[in-house]
């Protein structure tokens, strides 16, 4: 697997709906892909039902062809707090080529790694001092 940095032709950030991480588990699930829920029903055991946010971080490799891309899956908690979870999923790369991107500005590509750079470094709710 290799990175994906944010000034790759193929980095993209995507927001989607819950339906469609559905699809996408499912389609990790038939292709026997490394990163994804265990099952769907574990997946919305986790996941709240509404939008979710994708970005690229890696791509697989074999044979000179991209196999699938890992993405970081950005949602709310479907626990009922306000706290929202982050991990990864492997997609399918004609299911990524798919999805809508909300990154195509330079500013917003930006503002949204530094977003998921904070959230997979963790976030606390702070008081202020």
């Amino acid at each position: 697997m290799s990175l994906i940095h944010s000034t790759d032709p193929d980095f993209r950030v995507c927001q989607i709906s819950f339906e469609t991480l559905l699809a996408i588990q499912l389609e990790a699930e038939e292709r026997s892909l490394a990163t994804r829920w265990s099952s769907v029903d574990a997946l919305r055991s986790q996941v709240k039902d509404g939008a979710v946010v994708l970005q690229a971080l890696m791509r697989e490799e074999r044979g000179g062809a991209v196999r699938a891309y890992r993405c970081l899956v950005l949602f709310s908690s479907a626990d009922g707090k306000e706290a929202g979870g982050i991990t990864t999923i492997d997609l399918d790369p004609a299911r990524f080529e798919s999805l809508e991107r909300l990154d195509r500005d330079p500013d917003v590509r930006k503002a949204l790694v530094r977003m998921f750079s904070l959230a997979t470094g963790g976030i606390s709710m702070l008081s202020k001092q």
